[in-house]
């Protein structure tokens, strides 16, 4: 309003400039008369005249002159709106509330509305939110879809400043008020031509072959290169489907580039070649499978083959033959059916455990760390690392926050006895106060930092090193100077077991130690029924060398009445989903170690007959643990990842908070059939 009163001003003042100049004529008049009478005579008569003519134009013609000015300003308007109408910009004006109450010619054609339609903007572009209304004070660009056009919607609030003065003026209260103005901007060029850039983009991929050396071993020597041949084909054929290319970098691993198109067909079919390479079989007593690794997405071809190196890294870890493709921080599984055969060979296991020894005699001292709530097999590995210390003359404490009940009476053998010092198991603060330069971290029996008993010391020591038997997950230990995951043990104390015979010459375990470890493999086994191979009984007879007692250690894990009936009643409540997966919930009261009960449950009910995999959950302290146990065909580790858990193909779990128990079981219910649809378990 303020403007306009202004404007009006400057136009009163246009209006009067002849009074202004008669006044400045009539005193040049006077100052020429003092000079000279008969000049200022003969100018009084001009300046006479002067005033009479401007009297004259002012009175007369300001009307007209006004009306002239009113008819400019109504057609300047009249082609401010035309052009608007007529704009190619596709634009409109809502009210307040989001509905619109005018838009142009292209506004109206782009949305296929009529003119006078008065829809909310909203129910045009669902995908503006309410949080976009409400942004006043900026301009918000929301990309929408309308029909086969692709648009970015910018909306911009304009305030009625001059409604709220003119209200002010005449004395009324209101809010300030605003009108919404919508722009379209057509992108659908844009948009397919950035899709064709992505479309072109390379993915990087890695091929390994996870038992090539098995395999041919397993077939007549002469109709190994015929076995050679077959899987170069298989792979080949792949790659070729789909425009890209392939090179054998070694006879058991290949590198690939496709291009970004193939990737969502690739996914779609969930990786076939993963199962069709399992077909080629020339007498072969074993199947070949493979891992996959891709990466796409980086800033350079270099960071995709360096994303590519990750993913085949994670898919051997997590057992082989299966696919991963790291898109930036994106990771996705694929596959991982096949149960991942044990490898004969200790050469890995000595070439680590020279590593080992080589990393301990350049420390002081060795901090040993297991994960959360730490089990048997996370004791008996520590314990076998702080042998090795000793063994080497270096001093070792185990890091122990939280043990669940079913150790203590393991752990008992070691406090208080002589044969070892008062500092063995420290707190996770005073193992902190010992970290300097000179500090080596063995974490054992975990391979994720999140659930490391002390996640904490990961960040505070320089050198860390990680022993672990479970398959490896998106989130790892990545700042470990070594690292010996192997998927295929049975525990991590089978692993220590093997490095103990590797790191130096006649170390002797005591019995307490040898009891500790072969525990770990017991428990970890379920008395040697699970995940075992030859490698594994090889570390039990070594144990039992060493001075384990099998009696002495089933004395140690026989089940108190609670838990057994605990137990009966998780099986007796038990419920079979699809013909083939039993869960249940186990009774948490009264019970010293439920969580425990619950993973005995589990495997319990294994021995029924025609079921596959079983379930079992135990609310505690407020949090559901979820223990997943199977035989052999169904990877229970991918089914506990859907739920943010993981854990061994045969074995694993997961934490959940915020819901029910039967709500919980109505997830895994939900994640049984997703796996199905999927194809991940068949």
């Amino acid at each position: 309003m303020r403007e306009k009163v202004k404007k009006r001003g400057q136009l009163r003042a246009y209006l009067q400039w002849p009074f202004f100049l008669s006044l400045i004529l009539i005193a040049a008049n006077i100052a020429v008369g003092a000079i000279d009478i008969k000049a200022g005579l003969v100018m009084a008569v001009f300046t006479l005249v002067y005033l009479a003519a401007a009297g004259w134009l002012y009175t007369k013609k300001r009307s007209a002159i006004l009306a002239d000015m009113v008819e400019f300003a109504s057609e300047y308007a009249w082609v401010q709106k035309r052009l608007l109408s007529d704009m190619v910009q596709p634009y409109a004006i809502a009210d307040g509330t989001g509905r619109i109450m005018w838009m142009n010619y292209a506004f109206s054609e782009a949305t296929g509305q009529d003119r006078n339609a008065k829809r909310h903007i909203q129910s045009l572009f669902s995908e503006i939110t309410g949080e976009d209304m409400e942004k006043k004070e900026e301009l918000v660009s929301v990309h929408s879809a309308l029909g086969e056009n692709r648009y970015r919607v910018d909306l911009k609030w304009v305030p009625l400043n001059d409604v709220q003065a003119l209200d002010n003026q005449l004395g009324m209260s209101r809010e300030e008020e605003y009108l919404l103005s919508v722009y379209l901007t057509d992108e659908t060029e844009v948009v397919k031509y950035r899709q064709e850039i992505d479309d072109q983009k390379m993915v990087a991929g890695l091929i390994y072959l996870d038992n090539y050396d098995e395999a041919l071993e397993s077939v007549e020597e002469v109709r190994r290169s015929l076995l050679t041949a077959l899987i170069d084909r298989k792979i080949n054929k792949y790659v070729y489907s789909m425009d890209g290319i392939v090179k054998k970098m070694e006879k058991d691993k290949y590198f690939f580039a496709i291009k970004h198109q193939y990737v969502a067909k690739i996914e779609e079919n969930r990786f076939s070649i993963l199962e069709d390479v399992k077909t080629v079989n020339i007498g072969n007593e074993m199947a070949v499978t493979l891992s996959i690794g891709m990466g796409m997405d980086g800033d350079s071809y270099s960071q995709n083959y360096e994303f590519a190196r990750t993913a085949i890294d994670m898919a051997l870890g997590r057992g082989g033959d299966q696919a991963v493709i790291k898109s930036g921080s994106k990771i996705q599984y694929f596959g991982g059916k096949a149960q991942q055969v044990e490898k004969t060979t200790r050469v890995k296991a000595r070439v680590k455990a020279h590593a080992l020894r080589e990393l301990i005699e350049t420390k002081d001292r060795l901090l040993i760390m297991g994960h959360k709530r730490g089990d048997i097999d996370s004791l008996g590995a520590s314990v076998g690392i702080y042998r090795i210390a000793t063994a080497l003359d270096k001093k070792a404490h185990i890091v122990v926050n939280d043990m669940t009940a079913s150790v203590k009476p393991m752990m008992d053998r070691f406090v208080n006895n002589p044969d070892y010092p008062e500092d063995l198991f420290l707190n996770s603060e005073t193992a902190a106060e010992l970290v300097d330069n000179n500090t080596l971290l063995v974490v054992v029996d975990v391979n994720r930092p999140s659930i490391t008993d002390a996640p904490e010391l990961l960040r505070m020591v320089k050198t860390i090193v990680v022993l672990d038997h479970h398959r490896q997950s998106s989130e790892i230990i990545d700042n470990a100077v070594l690292s010996y995951v192997e998927p295929y043990a049975s525990s991590a104390c089978e692993m220590v077991a093997e490095v103990l015979q590797y790191v130096a010459d006649g170390i002797k375990m005591k019995s307490a130690e040898a009891d500790a470890m072969y525990a770990g493999i017991v428990i970890d086994t379920n008395y040697f029924t699970n995940q075992t191979g030859v490698r594994t009984f090889e570390a039990a007879a070594f144990l039992r060398r060493s001075g384990a007692d099998i009696t002495r250690v089933r004395k140690l894990f026989r089940d108190n009445m609670e838990d057994y009936q605990a137990k009966a009643q998780a099986i007796q409540e038990a419920e079979v989903y699809k013909e083939a997966f039993a869960i249940s919930t186990c009774p948490a009261e009264g019970l010293v170690s439920p969580t425990i009960v619950g993973a005995q449950a589990a495997n319990d009910l294994l021995n029924i007959n025609n079921i596959r995999a079983s379930v079992v959950l135990t609310l505690y302290n407020g949090t559901i643990f979820v223990s997943a146990r199977s035989i052999d065909d169904i990877n229970v580790q991918v089914m506990m990842e859907y739920l943010g858990g993981g854990g061994h193909r045969n074995m694993a779990g997961a934490q959940l908070t915020g819901m029910s128990i039967d709500e919980a079981k109505a997830r895994i219910r939900e994640v049984i059939s997703q796996m199905l649809e999927k194809g991940d378990i068949t």
